[in-house]
Order: structure tokens, then C-alpha cells, then sequence
């Protein structure tokens, strides 16, 4: 799932951007949050369900991030996971959730929506697309401009950015500055060098998380709080200091 969006606040990533480039961090906790930030990101992306492609944040969590960290925050506006075509009631939620998300801080939003036949939405479109699942991916980039939307965040309508690079490149040489193309999905330590030099591209996005180990200990293995292929609950994944400071070093010598 892959998203577009427009800027609600005064901020929107400036602090990230005297390298020459722009990392951004998908986070579903505080201490992703500082990590990220730690690490050097110039932005977050504040989500839940990561697992899911990330869903809306609760209000809770966002007061508490607005709190700790400096760099903008970019709320998710997504009632639930799976496709981007919603009903009446799940608009009437995603409107109450940018209201709150305005109200608590966040300095933008994140979210898409499409029409049943992969088209862009443009009655919904106030905020970012999901973008990856369009119909015609080149059309769909004029329909954002248009409306006035600042950057997209694509894998290239592939399952990560690097077998997707091919229309990324094609996106961003289409887009002539006129709006922002964003690599994301899968990115890591390995690839983001072809990435970033095979897209032309000046922000990335990534979510730069390891493993850590749960403080549990006591630990009932025959139970889970979810489906039974569900994640583990004794291993919680944030995002990683070292290599979110990894990613902005391989960028800062290529960008």
C-alpha cells in the first residue's frame, strides 16, 4: 500500500532536507519515534498496524510523539487494512480522525482512496492516494498534480522499490518537479544506493526496524492475542538507531 499527501501544517520536512535529501520513517510506537529521530529522519510517518500496512494512530500516541520528538509528523488516516475503497461509514470515521489528528498536531496527513474500478477518488482525495494499486499509474500522477497534492510514495506498483525502480524512475523524470516522488517498500542497507541513484529520487521512505526482545518473563506459548498466524508476542519490532543512521549516511553520499 503506497499513499499521497498534502501538507496541514506550517512544517513539512524542511529540517531533513539541508543534505539535500529527505529520509522518512514509518513508526507505530514512541520509542520508533525516537529512534528514528536519533537516527536522523527527517519525517515520520505515524501509523498502527504496521503489520497491516499501517492503520490510523491512536490520539494517545500521537500527543505522546508530538511531545518527545521535534521533526514533523505525518498521521495516517486508514479505518482498517486490505483495499482502498471504502463505505459511507468508514469516510464518516476517516473525517473524524483528520479532524482529531488536526486538532492533536499533526503537521500532515497520509491516505488514500480509490474507486472500485482502480481509479483515483477525486471526491475523497484531499490527503495522499494509494497509489500502488491505481489503474494507470501515469494518468493517476497528473490526476495528484491537479488536485494539488505534494508528494507521493510509491513502490513502483511492484512488491518492493527496487523491483518497482524501472516506473519510479519513470514517475519522477514525469514529474519534473512539479510534485514528489517518494521510493518506499523494502528498502534497506543493501539496496537503497540503486535506489536512490537508479530513481533520481530526493526522499525516501522506510521503516528501519529490528527485532527486540519482549521483558516478559512469564510466557505462555499456547496462547495469542490474534490469529494463529499472527506475529510474536515476545519479539516487538522498532525502529533501529543504527540503522536509520545507516540509511542517512549511504543517502548523504549519494544525494
Amino acid at each position: 500500500m503506497r499513499r499521497w499527501d498534502r501538507k496541514q501544517g506550517p512544517k513539512d520536512g524542511c529540517e531533513g532536507m539541508a543534505n539535500g535529501f529527505l529520509m522518512e520513517i514509518c513508526v507505530d510506537s514512541v520509542e520508533s519515534a525516537v529512534n528514528a529521530e536519533r537516527g536522523g529522519a527527517g519525517r515520520l510517518e505515524l501509523c498502527a498496524n504496521l503489520m497491516e500496512g499501517g492503520t490510523t494512530p491512536s490520539i494517545g500516541l500521537l500527543q505522546v510523539v508530538k511531545q518527545c520528538i521535534r521533526v514533523p509528523v505525518f498521521v495516517i488516516i486508514r479505518p482498517r487494512g486490505g483495499d482502498f475503497l471504502y463505505s459511507d461509514r468508514e469516510v464518516e470515521v476517516m473525517k473524524a480522525d483528520i479532524r482529531l489528528a488536526k486538532q492533536h498536531g499533526a503537521d500532515g496527513l497520509v491516505f488514500g482512496a480509490l474507486t472500485e474500478d482502480g481509479r483515483v477518488d477525486t471526491e475523497l482525495c484531499t490527503a495522499l492516494l494509494a497509489f500502488d494499486m491505481v489503474y494507470d499509474p501515469m494518468t493517476a500522477l497528473e490526476t495528484l498534480i491537479s488536485l494539488g497534492f505534494e508528494r507521493v510514495l510509491t513502490s513502483g506498483c511492484d512488491s518492493s522499490a527496487l523491483e518497482g525502480l524501472p516506473l519510479i524512475k519513470r514517475l519522477t523524470d514525469q514529474a519534473k518537479g512539479r510534485i514528489v516522488v517518494v521510493p518506499g517498500g523494502g528498502i534497506t542497507e543493501r539496496n537503497l544506493q540503486r535506489i536512490l541513484e537508479g530513481s533520481g529520487a530526493s526522499e525516501f521512505h522506510c521503516s528501519a526496524r529490528s527485532a527486540k526482545d519482549s521483558g516478559m518473563k512469564f510466557r505462555n506459548p499456547s496462547i495469542t492475542m490474534g490469529a494463529y498466524l499472527s506475529t510474536p508476542e515476545y519479539s516487538i519490532k522498532v525502529a533501529d538507531v543504527a540503522k536509520v543512521r545507516t540509511l542517512n549516511a549511504i543517502a548523504k553520499n549519494i544525494l
